[in-house]
């Protein structure tokens, strides 16, 4: 399930109007019951169990009518005589049938219908209902409702009760059997699983479908989708030689933007084969984009339901950003279909088993396929100004909660962002051969099941034959830590020691006493020498598991640069002191491309503020240090394997970042002050690098979406951003220019922010 976050300052690419990354809109409706609190530890398996749904969904101006036949068994830990409650919210009941015999022995009420309160049930039996619901009145979008035109439904997490009497819990695996009928002037009925027979019905002006999933899912997953959509499709063919039908739905004034969904589709699967060796099990998969869908995207099994933001594209109205964006949402819902649908979760505190997981693997195959150091930073920066803040605020909880009274309150940055950074610790700590070793024999144990967090992290201890014991405390403790990291060199012994002590203070809600147990985490470092500036360590491995430990580093034969969470290794906060010229030198020579960035942010965050300090106290021209203009001419000489990195290693960081480190009440207009003089600065004294290198990458070629061209686009859109900063007085020229030149909305938006940015009263403007 991807979601739709107001976005802040996060980067375009992880913005949504998605599960990208993230503030949840949600249309509240209270409950005239009291809230119930519902604990994690309360856990037990339902009395009844239903193995088998057969479906009747008949939709009508203003009423839909839906006939359910539910394949019942009883728990045999059940005992006899026990009645069976299921949950229902919103309908209409019309009659209840066991074994094909009308009953009156049951209970209906505002949440649940309740059976064999009286008489006992059958061990097994066929429970057969059929309600009336209104999807055109249904406000709460959730379960079966009308969006503009279409019919389409949203059952996770509880709305498939607003469909139909059911056990409603994703612990509650069936097998589906559904059959949609509506008039013909709704032709386009869709729901899970393959297509068994379609055709007129006996009554005048109406049609019908029949669809089986042969492979057992929780109700969450469930969908129809019913009305006038225009398709595109296509075929792809699995590593075993089976075809599989692709098709991808919009209103009919979308078609024309929906070739790329089906190019990322296509993409992700063969990804997925390659990467994971998970296959794709129906014989079609259908992406359907809604204007009004309320949601970002929703995984639904075979029948994906998108809003049209993370589904259409073209170079007229999407940006690089925009295309890969949509890319990573539409391969984050088909990694579903077996981190959530065929392996799912046992109940919703394992929310994060599902969500994380593949968050993990949807930033895995963005990596892949543009950028791994680009895609890093823009999670990170979206897990620092969002999911930090959560575990510093009143709601914050560990990535799987104890309790919950609304589960929707709990689609959060920390049950996805983080969750996907536990993930990702696994796979620091067991390398990628045993990490896949662990994915594995988790799909081999419990295919078709619902699981617990515990059941992924045993497969991986199993898989990888380590002790992960420590390791549940991610699951547990909230809060982010923090690493204390002093290092010391040893000339005469040649040796290099790093001491790292982590804590973790108590969260808002929490007592002022309490006390965190230490966490288990990966902390990649290495050393890069300071005479001859080449790495004397490569990226090593050290596991903290303690309060406190020092690691030692042998052989070091010079005085080094330690280069400390390469790759952003654990999601914590790093406390070292570094001087402005180590910042520097890691910026230039760090071969861990997340660390370069880093070191140029953290230093261009000290300049920026210094500048600030003097603008703010009324000095003219404050002086920019010249080893911070040299260390930028370092890198914007660097012969870039990923220019998309290059242009992110010269972005100053953003006002709302740098207001996030004054502490004192902050004068707005210095720090926009302060960062246009740094920006202009750097500009003048780099003018001529900046055009030559704009002129060289000015190919002037069509337009491509490939790795190598986007990085090309980034790199000389931020080139003329700083030929407009440094005032030369054929910049703005040069930006009409660009826009007027542009075959790409990428390159339309970046010349048009450029020219915006002259004083008002220019005669350029």
């Amino acid at each position: 399930r991807t979601l739709r976050f107001t976005s802040f300052s996060q980067p375009a690419s992880l913005q949504s109007p998605h599960k990208q990354a993230r503030r949840k809109q949600f249309t509240a409706v209270m409950s005239e019951a009291k809230p119930t609190e519902k604990f994690r530890k309360d856990y037990t398996p339902p009395p009844y169990w239903v193995k088998n749904i057969d479906l009747d969904v008949r939709i009508f101006d203003g009423k839909t009518i839906v006939v359910s036949k539910l394949t019942v068994k009883r728990d045999p830990a059940t005992k006899e005589g026990a009645p069976m409650v299921l949950d229902g919210e919103d309908l209409t009941l019309k009659r209840v049938c066991i074994d094909g015999k009308d009953i009156s022995e049951y209970t209906a009420d505002k949440a649940n219908l309740t059976i064999g309160a009286k008489s006992a049930l059958p061990a097994s039996f066929l429970l057969e209902t059929e309600v009336e619901i209104v999807p055109e009145k249904n406000t709460q979008l959730s379960g079966l409702y009308k969006s503009g035109s279409i019919y389409c439904t949203q059952c996770e997490a509880e709305g498939f009760r607003r469909i139909t009497y059911h056990l409603d819990r994703p612990d509650v695996m069936a097998k589906y059997r559904v059959r949609v009928e509506a008039k013909k002037s709704w032709p386009v009925l869709l729901s899970n699983g393959n297509m068994l027979d379609s055709g007129d019905t006996k009554e005048e002006g109406r049609h019908y479908a029949v669809f089986e999933d042969p492979f057992p899912k929780p109700s969450y997953l469930f969908a129809v989708v019913v009305g006038d959509l225009g398709k595109i499709s296509d075929e792809f063919k699995t590593m075993s030689g089976r075809e599989v039908k692709l098709n991808v739905f919009s209103e009919h004034e979308n078609v024309d933007a929906l070739d790329h969904a089906m190019a990322s589709l296509k993409k992700s699967m063969k990804w997925d084969e390659e990467r994971w060796g998970r296959e794709y099990d129906l014989d079609v998969y259908h992406i359907v984009a809604v204007n009004d869908f309320n949601m970002g995207a929703m995984e639904n099994k075979g029948l994906n339901v998108f809003n049209t933001a993370l589904t259409l594209a073209k170079p007229e109205t999407a940006t690089d950003m925009n295309y890969m964006r949509i890319e990573g949402v539409i391969g984050h819902e088909y990694f579903h279909n077996w981190t959530g649908n065929r392996v799912t979760c046992r109940d919703w505190f394992q929310l994060t088993l599902k969500e994380g997981l593949t968050v993990f693997r949807d930033q895995e195959f963005s990596a892949d396929m543009w950028s791994h150091a680009v895609k890093r930073i823009q999670t990170v920066k979206a897990l620092r100004g969002r999911q930090f803040q959560e575990d510093a605020g009143p709601m914050a909880h560990p990535i799987r909660p104890e309790s919950y009274i609304a589960m929707d309150n709990f689609y959060t940055m920390t049950v996805y962002y983080k969750g996907a950074e536990v993930i990702r610790m696994y796979h620091s700590l067991l390398g990628e051969k045993l990490f896949r070793k662990g994915m594995d024999l988790y799909f081999e144990r419990h295919d078709g099941c619902a699981v617990t967090c515990d059941d992924f992290r045993k497969a991986m201890a199993d898989a990888s034959g380590r002790d992960l014991t420590q390791f549940e405390r991610w699951y547990t403790q909230a809060g982010t830590p923090v690493l204390k990291v002093e290092g010391t060199y040893v000339p005469g012994e040649s040796r290099y020691e790093l001491k790292v002590t982590q804590s973790c203070a108590p969260t808002p809600a929490e007592a002022s006493t309490t006390k965190k147990l230490p966490f288990h985490m990966p902390i990649k470092v290495g050393l890069i020498g300071k005479k001859d500036k080449k790495e004397i360590v490569p990226t090593t491995l050290c596991e903290l598991t303690k309060d406190s430990q020092t690691f030692e580093f042998k052989g070091v034969t010079q005085e080094p640069v330690v280069s400390v969470l390469r790759g952003f290794s654990a999601p914590v906060k790093l406390e070292m002191e570094t001087s402005d010229e180590e910042l520097a030198f890691l910026m230039a020579f760090d071969t861990d491309d997340f660390n370069r960035w880093e070191a140029g942010q953290r230093l261009m965050t000290r300049v920026l503020l210094s500048v600030y300090e003097e603008v703010k106290a009324g000095k003219k021209d404050p002086k920019v240090p010249e080893s911070f203009v040299q260390a930028a001419k370092e890198v914007l000489t660097s012969e870039a394997k990923d220019q998309q990195l290059q242009a992110y290693m010269l972005i100053l960081p953003g006002e709302t970042t740098l207001s996030g480190f004054l502490k004192d009440a902050i004068d707005p207009a210095a720090l926009h002050e302060a960062r246009v003089h740094v920006k202009k600065t750097i500009a003048k004294s780099l003018e001529s690098i900046f055009r030559a290198k704009y002129k060289t990458l000015s190919t002037g070629e069509k337009y491509k979406l490939t790795a190598g061209e986007v990085g090309r686009r980034a790199m000389r859109n931020l080139c003329l951003g700083y030929l407009m900063a440094s005032e030369a007085k054929d910049a703005s020229a040069v930006a009409a220019t660009h826009f007027k030149e542009a075959n790409s909305m990428t390159d339309k938006l970046s010349a048009l922010g450029a020219l915006v940015d002259l004083p008002a009263e220019s005669e350029e403007r």
